[in-house]
């Protein structure tokens, strides 16, 4: 199980199944799915049936997985963020999804940077590279605040478009 990870502003820890109510807005507000080719979840269960399926199952097969971002101001789960290792391309990932009322405080780049050196360093990670949409400038941003510069562009073949791929650089 990955452990807490503190940054500035934010506490990095494992989510659990109890996460679900404050995790559904993550799932199913518009304006935050934008840019990530899911369906809105309509229900707690479908909640906690990606919890399980996604991080959960990511901590107990790769060590780790997208952590649950708590605002230490407030004590708020406000997003997630962290490592995911995408079996169809043998590479691992790093993501992230805020709260809309968290844009713009930076929480997206000092969460992944610090869930990045964690990766390298109880890992051995060394390539991580980052997927975009290429209309989703301010992930773009954030991909090169990290450190990660633009390899190419593919098309996975789910019906949601073109990707970018940003990489750590050799």
């Amino acid at each position: 199980m990955p452990t807490t990870i503190e940054t500035r502003q934010l506490l990095l820890r494992p989510f659990t199944l109890d996460d679900a109510p404050d995790y559904w807005p993550l799932a199913k507000l518009p304006d935050v799915l934008r840019y990530t080719g899911e369906d809105a979840r309509t229900s707690l269960e479908e909640v906690r049936e990606v919890l399980l399926t996604r991080p959960l199952r990511d901590y107990a097969v790769h060590g780790y997985g997208r952590m649950a971002c708590i605002e230490k101001s407030t004590g708020r789960l406000v997003g997630f963020s962290g490592l995911k290792y995408l079996e169809d391309l043998q590479e691992t990932d790093i993501g992230y999804r805020f709260l809309p009322d968290s844009w713009g405080k930076g929480y997206a780049t000092e969460s992944a940077q610090a869930l990045m050196a964690h990766g390298r360093e109880q890992f051995g990670l060394t390539r991580i590279i980052g997927l975009v949409q290429p209309a989703n400038g301010a992930s773009s941003r954030v991909l090169e605040k990290l450190g990660l510069v633009y390899e190419r562009s593919f098309d996975p073949d789910d019906g949601h478009g073109i990707l970018k791929v940003y990489a750590t650089p050799a």
